[in-house]
């Protein structure tokens, strides 16, 4: 029988610092709790609002994968590998931060605020070049299927490359629709994100920012009580 566990969306780490309200689904910075570390290799989930014109100064990372969707507004992203790149909505950005990389995020629009989500999955792979990539997918290729978002670096498909056998898929599904999925690997697991909407997977009704685990299965079936935006993250559990 499939593993599950439920995190509710109000049940997320909080931090408010003024321009920045956080929501942390797994531990993060001052917010602690032993049963929210990771899921497997996913270390963290960050949905952030960033007022406007404010933002993270140059700061460092190693030996993680960082990827970064923006659910509104927008994003500018300056690195010490030299880019200087802005992320809006239905745009991917990966950064490999492998042996070592600076980077700064911030808000540049004087009006409007942004929301991003930010996730960083532990790699399989120490000490690599850092590496830095964004990609634009279109939201109407994910309507009623999968659309694969990351993908392991020696992948051919069209997912943004990390150094871990994780896929990240996103889809649209429309009320009274559903889909299914198999795992890649009988091992892995799989933590559902709803960013908006309303789900049935199982027993488990997920509303807006809900989220729930699936380990020890083989597959799962999502059913769209509303229309929903669903995130899915297959990791490794180990």
């Amino acid at each position: 029988m499939a593993k599950t566990i439920f995190h509710a969306a109000d049940k997320r780490g909080h931090a408010k610092h003024g321009w920045l309200d956080a929501h942390h689904s797994f531990s993060f910075a001052n917010w602690y709790d032993p049963t929210k570390v990771h899921f497997g290799v996913l270390r963290v989930l960050n949905d952030d609002i960033i007022d406007p014109g404010m933002g993270f100064g140059r700061h460092p990372h190693d030996n993680m994968e960082i990827i970064t969707l923006v659910l509104d507004g927008k994003l500018e992203h300056k690195d010490s590998m030299g880019h200087t790149q802005q992320i809006v909505p239905n745009e991917v950005q990966v950064m490999s931060a492998g042996s070592g990389v600076t980077h700064s995020e911030y808000n540049p629009d004087p009006a409007h605020k942004t929301n991003l989500l930010q996730t960083w999955i532990f790699p399989n792979k120490e000490n690599v070049k850092p590496r830095y990539d964004q990609k634009m997918f279109a939201p109407e290729d994910r309507v009623n299927k999968l659309q694969t978002i990351v993908s392991p670096i020696d992948n051919n498909d069209d997912g943004m490359k990390i150094n871990q056998d994780a896929w990240i898929y996103r889809t649209t599904l429309e009320a009274g629709k559903s889909i299914s999925h198999s795992f890649r690997n009988k091992s892995n697991g799989a933590y559902i994100f709803l960013i908006d909407g309303k789900l049935t997977i199982g027993d488990q009704v997920l509303n807006k920012r809900d989220a729930l685990g699936i380990s020890e299965a083989d597959s799962f079936e999502i059913k769209a009580d509303a229309t929903s935006d669903v995130l899915i993250f297959e990791v490794p559990m180990v």
